[in-house]
């Protein structure tokens, strides 16, 4: 039996998965008609006395953690006047608190805004002014970032685990622990429910808006998949392998980033799973959490599950307990794939692509056929469909590279407040990705380029041009131009090519810039010349050949 196959079996009529065409917008789109309708459904269908967050040596069940988040949405709406559709902020490591602040906003109906944590405070400050923020709930490190925003910025505050006291913040923790019920709402399938911001190949961030379908669509696509991988072993006579009891996933990747809120966050209610809450990625404390509490599942990008299979090889860990080991966010080397097989004995290796503006499902890979085709990004989901086109926008036969276009019911309808945004990426109801790819006669996707200039740096997209405006603000500099620099680790890293006025001490253009950008975002190879850049016919600077130069210099091949 062939993949289409079993998913024609698992999602036919009567099946849990039952999949049939309604109408969104006026448009026609796959949906699955017994699943949850919103996320609020998707919560209160999964409410058991199973662990479901742990973070340290703090537990709560499902049941728990979702009393929790209806004291905290009763305060919400009682104290704070949150309504369906307000943008509240999410602005914190990877707490309960996150989880239980994403649980009682979208349960009232409002916006989930997740701020990236990495953020400094002139990014934040845009963020909360773009999306119309109504209130923050942040941490101590976050709400410290926001005082330094000049002019002040006037929002009420929730804080969360702080030691210092902050006049008019009110902390969380006097929130949580009331009994009760969670605030009536009239949610609709095809509201807005979450802004998660994802970089654009100029100026700021782009807010990407999802609604509950979007979101409901990606986590059943993943069942699907692994449904119809069970199905087709079945009826070649293979036996589908015992039930993992007491599963558990690791949580190392950021809740702000679309794979750790939906891959890991969201689609553990309906598996029963354990979210093993991370503070930040470390490889070695991630090896100590897997052994302890026999983890099963650990998504994340390439350079975190390198990072986790060079550490237990060092260690001496084998890690027994997993069962699964991959994710996307960027390509992973055919090395690492076996080096996965190879270092833990009982887990697969599994990729897949996607975005945040398809809510991370595109295509998908497991097991036995990731190994066999290590260097492709899968085959599509059941709810979208893929095609590549040339530079006019024909369309192309198998094998033929091109722009990979991505349409269904998990693509946003758009971003926030960004009409030109919107018109540049869409082409009709294709979401254009701005990845060169190809797609062969067998339907598995292939990555091969990408058109938008955009920098992939360990799986968190960094638009060239940010970097770019924000070096441009330094008094000394003319002219610059910012690219990707491959990176065994990371995948790759931030270069820049300067023209200035006089010497620039690189320490001091760091200093400079750590005010203005995230950490991640800062390059890390530097290159300076007091000769203007060289331009293309067209009048543009010519990234290509002073990256090239730079990488020259610094022995890396391209």
């Amino acid at each position: 039996m062939d993949r289409d196959e079993a998913i024609a079996i698992v999602t036919a009529e009567g099946q849990p998965w039952e999949v049939q065409e309604v109408m969104v917008h006026g448009k026609p789109r796959k949906w699955f008609v017994n699943g949850p309708q919103t996320l609020r459904e998707l919560y209160e269908q999964n409410l058991t006395d199973g662990e479901f967050l742990v973070y340290e040596d703090e537990r709560y069940t499902f049941t728990e953690a979702y009393q929790r988040a209806s004291s905290l949405a009763h305060h919400l709406k009682a104290d704070f006047d949150v309504k369906p559709g307000d943008r509240v902020a999410i602005a914190m490591r990877n707490y309960p608190e996150w989880s239980l602040a994403f649980t009682a906003i979208t349960s009232l109906g409002a916006i989930a805004v997740a701020i990236n944590a990495w953020w400094e405070a002139d990014e934040i400050n845009y963020a909360l002014d773009h999306t119309g923020i109504s209130l923050v709930l942040a941490d101590e490190e976050r709400i410290e970032r926001i005082q330094r925003i000049s002019p002040p910025v006037s929002l009420p505050i929730i804080s969360v685990r702080c030691q210092n006291d902050y006049p008019s913040v009110v902390p969380m923790d006097e929130l949580l622990n009331g009994h009760e019920a969670m605030p009536e709402a009239n949610i609709a399938t095809d509201d807005d429910a979450v802004i998660l911001f994802t970089s654009g190949s100029t100026g700021h961030p782009k807010g990407s808006v999802s609604t509950h379908r979007n979101i409901i669509a990606a986590l059943l696509s993943w069942e699907t998949d692994y449904a119809a991988i069970a199905a087709a072993k079945k009826r070649a006579g293979g036996q589908p392998g015992a039930p993992v009891k007491n599963q558990g996933t690791l949580l190392g990747m950021p809740l702000f980033h679309v794979n750790g809120l939906l891959a890991v966050l969201l689609s553990s209610y309906r598996t029963q799973r354990r979210v093993l809450c991370m503070y930040k990625w470390d490889p070695e404390v991630a090896c100590d959490v897997i052994e302890k509490e026999q983890v099963t599942v650990v998504v994340a990008t390439p350079a975190m599950t390198g990072d986790l299979t060079d550490k237990a090889r060092e260690l001496g860990r084998d890690l027994a307990s997993l069962r699964s080991v991959g994710g996307g966010g960027a390509p992973r080397a055919t090395s690492q794939v076996e080096g996965i097989d190879k270092q833990f004995k009982n887990a697969t290796p599994t990729t897949g692509w996607g975005m945040t503006e398809t809510n991370s499902i595109g295509t998908g890979i497991y097991a036995e056929d990731y190994l066999e085709h290590p260097q492709s990004s899968g085959r599509v989901s059941v709810m979208l469909e893929i095609a590549v086109v040339d530079t006019e926008d024909n369309f192309l036969p198998a094998n033929e590279r091109g722009e990979l276009l991505v349409r269904g019911t998990s693509v946003i309808h758009g971003y926030w407040n960004r009409p030109d945004a919107n018109e540049d990426s869409f082409m009709g109801d294709w979401f254009r990705t701005g990845d060169v790819a190809y797609i062969d006669e067998d339907g598995y996707l292939f990555i091969v380029d990408r058109i938008k200039q955009l920098i992939i740096r360990g799986g968190e997209n960094i638009g060239c041009g940010e970097v770019e405006d924000a070096l441009l603000d330094h008094p000394d500099v003319v002219e610059v131009s910012v690219y990707g620099v491959p990176d065994e680790r990371l995948g790759e890293n931030v270069g820049a090519t300067i023209f200035s006025k006089s010497v620039l001490e690189e320490s001091a253009l760091r200093e400079f810039l750590e005010a203005r950008l995230a950490k991640f975002k800062i390059p890390h190879y530097v290159k300076t010349t007091t000769d203007a850049l060289p331009r293309i016919a067209s009048g543009k600077i010519d990234k290509r050949v002073l990256r090239q130069a730079h990488l020259d210099e610094l022995g890396i091949d391209a």
